[in-house]
């Protein structure tokens, strides 16, 4: 296991926040974080990223605690890199390539592999000048994964082909993804995302609704650690009512996660504007709650989907203790829940199904028989009530979405 000191500038007064997220992610990619180094500092020296004295103190660091890396709480360049390891004569990455390296480490699908491969070339192409050490590393170990000594030691303009080429690649992905996106919006079933930060319960609660719903549908990767998956998982789901709705579950964030990487899986993100609504989970457990509901709503500010409907889930709260457990009440728009529960998980789908609903109206529906595939369809997402036949037509009585109504408008007997 590496031993790693984490460095960070005191930008503002969640530094402590950072630095812990720092070490889980340090964690996930099986290093320890030995010590911690804050400094305060307004102007970032251009040379080493931190002043001389600084630069001392940690050589002394190393020396004590017997240090293999240095791992730094924000990006450095190609230039700063260098020097830093030509000092210290230890590795040295910053927290984007920390990132990317678990991505690397995670990514199982072809599509995510080229998703990471591209956030890594488009981040290390301008570090170019200055890596020659970095980029010829051999071995194992935090920032040697992903494309590789080869590809990583060519010039600038094959370094670009392959991300041309990466692009495109994701380009056809996305469009396949875009048409069964569409497909799947224009059916009756409701779409359900769950995003969140990482390691917040995502996958152990569509797992857990999977299983209560006995929709049949398989089970997917729930692990205890930093980005388990980076791939969207998307299942059905039954309601106690027999109708469905679709939940997917989507790659976790963590602060500041890096640009390129969004951009690199901008195409799997965006698929979280088709939903009709969204699961934001939260861990009420973890101290670093506050900073982890805004990185979620930072990302989707950013991604435009803060019109959506949004049902915030606070979840594990069986890790709390029973006089917090008391303090806390299910609102319109909050539930809490322990994904553990199976009550909890039940109550969960019932307040999916009744916020998917609130906007639903009542109608009367005159249905020709030869159009009685619309009836099973309809049947799929709600509770359907045949009131009626006549001599060509059936008459049934639903609930319908805002967006239903308005597609089968020509069927509702005014």
């Amino acid at each position: 296991m590496e031993r790693a000191i984490i460095y960070t500038i005191e930008f503002d007064s969640k530094t402590d926040e950072y630095l812990d997220e720092l070490e889980a992610l340090l964690e996930a990619c099986d290093a320890e974080a030995i010590v911690r180094v804050k400094q305060s500092k307004d102007v970032l020296n251009p040379r080493y990223y931190m002043g001389k004295g600084k630069l001392n103190e940690i050589k002394t660091l190393i020396e004590a605690n017997d240090i293999d890396l240095l791992v730094v709480n924000d990006e450095l360049s190609g230039v700063q890199t260098r020097n830093l390891e030509d000092e210290l004569d230890i590795k040295v990455v910053d927290r984007t390539n920390l990132i990317l390296d678990i991505f690397a480490l995670r990514a199982e699908t072809v599509e995510a592999k080229l998703q990471v491969e591209l956030a890594q070339l488009s981040y290390r192409l301008p570090r170019l000048v200055g890596m020659n050490n970095y980029l010829s590393r051999e071995g194992g170990g935090i920032g040697t994964r992903g494309p590789g000594e080869q590809k990583l030691e060519t010039d600038r303009r094959h370094i670009q082909e392959q991300i041309d080429r990466i692009k495109n690649k994701l380009k056809e992905a996305q469009k396949s993804r875009e048409n069964i996106s569409r497909k799947r919006n224009e059916s009756d079933v409701p779409y359900v995302s769950i995003i969140g930060y990482t390691n917040c319960g995502k996958s152990t609660i569509l797992n857990s609704m999977i299983r209560l719903s006995e929709s049949g549908a398989k089970e997917v990767l729930a692990k205890d650690m930093l980005f388990a998956t980076l791939q969207t998982f998307v299942r059905k789901i039954k309601f106690s009512t027999g109708s469905e709705f679709i939940a997917s579950d989507t790659v976790g964030f963590v602060s500041n996660l890096p640009t390129k990487l969004v951009e690199a899986f901008k195409g799997t993100l965006e698929e979280l504007k088709y939903a009709d609504l969204i699961l934001h989970v939260v861990d009420i457990s973890d101290e670093n709650m506050d900073l982890q509901i805004e990185t979620t709503l930072d990302l989707m500010k950013s991604l435009g989907l803060m019109d959506k409907k949004v049902l915030r889930v606070y979840n594990k709260v069986d890790k709390l203790d029973e006089h917090r457990r008391a303090t806390l009440n299910d609102t319109d728009d909050i539930i809490y829940i322990s994904a553990k529960n199976d009550d909890d998980v039940k109550k969960l789908i019932d307040k999916i199904e009744s916020v998917l609903k609130e906007d639903h109206k009542e109608v009367t529906m005159k249905v020709p028989f030869k159009d009685s595939a619309l009836v099973d369809r309809l049947k799929k997402s709600y509770a359907v009530e045949v009131t009626k036949y006549d001599e060509a037509s059936m008459y049934i009585k639903v609930k319908l979405s805002q967006i239903d109504y308005n597609k089968y408008k020509e069927y509702v007997c005014e």
